[in-house]
């Protein structure tokens, strides 16, 4: 549990973005300036939050209304996990008859973070996504812009690390990612994990819709929402109950490297692990 605060910590600082709501098909819905501290207190034992968000002002003043919340942390949840870099998840850890599910994940490289949440309806449906791309204050560091399908053409070489909320040691394993297209809407990937007799490769292809991907094979249909900031995010659509299933998020940091990172499901709903893939371009 050191090792996940001290993951935790990697964190700080004063960031500086915008909270950007998007429908699910990738609608920007509103963009609201934001700047998160995250402040470490007491000898690093406590992390204060204090997050000022500025929205418009219903009176029609040009200056904006800030929101303010302010949290403390002395500890970590059940329900979120870090790794070594600093990047994490948190969200619903069972999926459960007549609630919402969803969760958060964040990223970080190069003074930059990048978080997305992910929000599902009672009846599994994605709702919302809301996308939140930050700089550290006095930093100037340009974000990736928009993903686009020939950005991830390719293929893409790197190792994938499991962690698990039960604590049980890590998993880490090399992994293949092979994406082509075959005429102008058609994307198809090939997907290789694991070693020795427990590799798995999975193929499946995606009908191109602009910037969604739709992957409507096999027993459960899956939606990538291409997204600002070099950003993805893959949802089953909708969430099955008593059915394994995934949410996975993207960044691509650099245009020859990309980070995903995978939360999963099994058929009882439970959350079970949180896996992070480090990918390079290979051509």
């Amino acid at each position: 549990m050191t090792q996940q605060w001290n993951n935790f910590l990697k964190n700080l600082g004063v960031w500086e973005g915008s909270f950007t709501q998007f429908s699910p098909l990738g609608e920007q819905l509103e963009d609201i300036p934001s700047i998160l501290s995250l402040e470490g207190i007491n000898d690093r034992k406590s992390v204060r939050l204090t997050l000022r968000r500025f929205l418009p002002n219903p009176s029609g003043d040009s200056e904006p209304k800030v929101n303010e919340l302010v949290r403390e942390y002395q500890f970590l949840g059940r329900d979120i996990l870090f790794f070594e870099n600093g990047a994490f998840s948190q969200g619903t850890i069972q999926l459960a008859p007549f609630s919402e599910f969803g969760g958060e994940w964040g990223f970080i490289h190069n003074n930059r973070r990048l978080r997305l949440v992910q929000l599902c309806d009672r009846d599994g449906n994605l709702v919302n996504l809301t996308l939140m791309r930050e700089k550290l204050a006095g930093k100037d560091v340009p974000e990736q812009p928009p993903l686009k399908v020939d950005d991830l053409i390719g293929e893409w070489r790197g190792e994938a690390v499991t962690i698990y909320p039960d604590w049980r040691p890590s998993d880490s394993y090399p992994t293949s990612l092979q994406l082509h297209r075959d005429g102008p809407n058609q994307l198809v990937q090939k997907i290789t994990f694991g070693t020795g007799i427990d590799v798995k490769t999975i193929a499946s292809s995606a009908l191109i819709d602009g910037s969604i991907l739709r992957f409507n094979e096999g027993s459960q249909a899956m939606q990538v929402l291409l997204l600002p900031g070099g950003a993805s995010a893959t949802t089953p659509m909708p969430v099955q109950r008593r059915k394994s299933f995934f949410l996975e998020v993207g960044l691509l940091v650099e245009p020859d490297l990309r980070q995903r990172m995978i939360r999963s499901y099994n058929e009882k709903g439970e959350w079970v692990s949180l896996t992070l893939v480090t990918e390079h371009k290979i051509h």
